[in-house]
């Protein structure tokens, strides 16, 4: 199975690291970051592989040689692709996605800087002589089971389905001595809950968006990030990018997996919790106005939402650490 993914090819900026028997360990390079596939071959055809990546965006050059059908469960961060129409989608904590990986290449972006989860990944022709040989009490047509999941060659997409939530958390936490024999038995299970599955009563419409509205909404976080010395407000923005407040609320959110007005009271009490370390002779008021707040009193409260202590207790915390 291992020449057949080395067929498909990963791309140029993946490079093998280590391997162990039914276990390989793949890097992909990037100068924002690094991301570590770790890969099983579990039956001919057959394999599961633990995606961690710290980065804020790479290239992928994967290209299937073969018809392939790919099931990825994010398990934390967050990750952003481009759809068969050219549009933006994204995955966070418990989505699940199925695919072809038909447009797999491209820029892919970590919105959070990581991501974290599992690919399961079927070579369907290989994959389904091992399923009749190893599994012949089950009678699943990988075929139809991706005709059923992505039609017109779209992915499908399901947000946060508890049975199958539990399915993947218990994939996470697998001892060595079993992983192989373990990750044969879920496999079986995999299949017969994805056959079980209604597309309809089960899939949650994404949202995708247009490639030019979601560059603006990152010229936004930039713009708020590089700017922690003043709050902003949804009416500025919107006015700064030409995007509608409520489209601009539901865009940020959906990239950044939290409104806009959080994401910036929390980056700037973050900001706020640094320089308490960094330096302790600058007092409380000063850090304040330096974050846009003229008043210690609301900067205090606002620090105490989003780090749970007021500034001089997180500060006092760390001189006794």
């Amino acid at each position: 199975m291992f020449d057949a993914l080395d067929k498909a090819g990963f791309g140029s900026n993946v490079h093998e690291i280590a391997a162990d028997g039914e276990c390989r360990v793949l890097r992909i390079d990037d100068e924002s970051g690094e991301g570590f596939m770790t890969l099983y071959r579990v039956f001919d055809g057959i394999y599961l592989m633990y995606n961690d990546f710290h980065m804020n965006h790479c290239v992928s050059e994967y290209h299937n040689a073969d018809t392939v059908l790919c099931i990825d469960h994010c398990r934390e961060g967050r990750i952003e692709h481009e759809s068969s129409l050219g549009e933006r989608y994204y995955m966070e904590a418990g989505d699940l996605r199925i695919d072809h990986r038909l447009h797999h290449e491209g820029l892919v972006e970590l919105p959070l800087s990581h991501y974290h989860g599992i690919t399961i990944g079927f070579l369907q022709e290989i994959a389904q002589i091992s399923i009749r040989r190893e599994m012949p009490f089950l009678s699943i047509d990988l075929n139809m089971l991706g005709d059923k999941f992505c039609s017109e060659k779209k992915e499908y997409l399901l947000r946060t389905n508890e049975t199958l939530n539990t399915f993947f958390s218990q994939l996470y936490h697998v001892p060595k001595a079993m992983r192989i024999d373990y990750f044969r038995v879920k496999i079986a299970e995999l299949l017969l809950l994805l056959t079980d599955i209604d597309t309809a009563a089960y899939s949650e419409q994404r949202l995708y968006f247009p490639a030019s509205q979601i560059a603006k909404i990152k010229e936004i976080h930039s713009l708020i990030t590089s700017r922690p010395d003043k709050i902003f407000t949804v009416k500025e923005l919107s006015e700064i990018s030409g995007i509608p407040p409520a489209s601009l609320r539901k865009m940020f959110k959906a990239v950044y997996g939290t409104p806009v007005y959080q994401f910036i009271k929390s980056y700037k009490m973050k900001a706020a919790a640094e320089i308490l370390i960094s330096d302790r002779r600058i007092n409380i008021a000063d850090i304040a106005q330096r974050l846009g707040y003229d008043n210690a009193s609301k900067f205090s409260a606002a620090f105490r939402d989003v780090m749970g202590v007021s500034p001089q207790n997180y500060r006092n915390r760390q001189e006794d650490i």
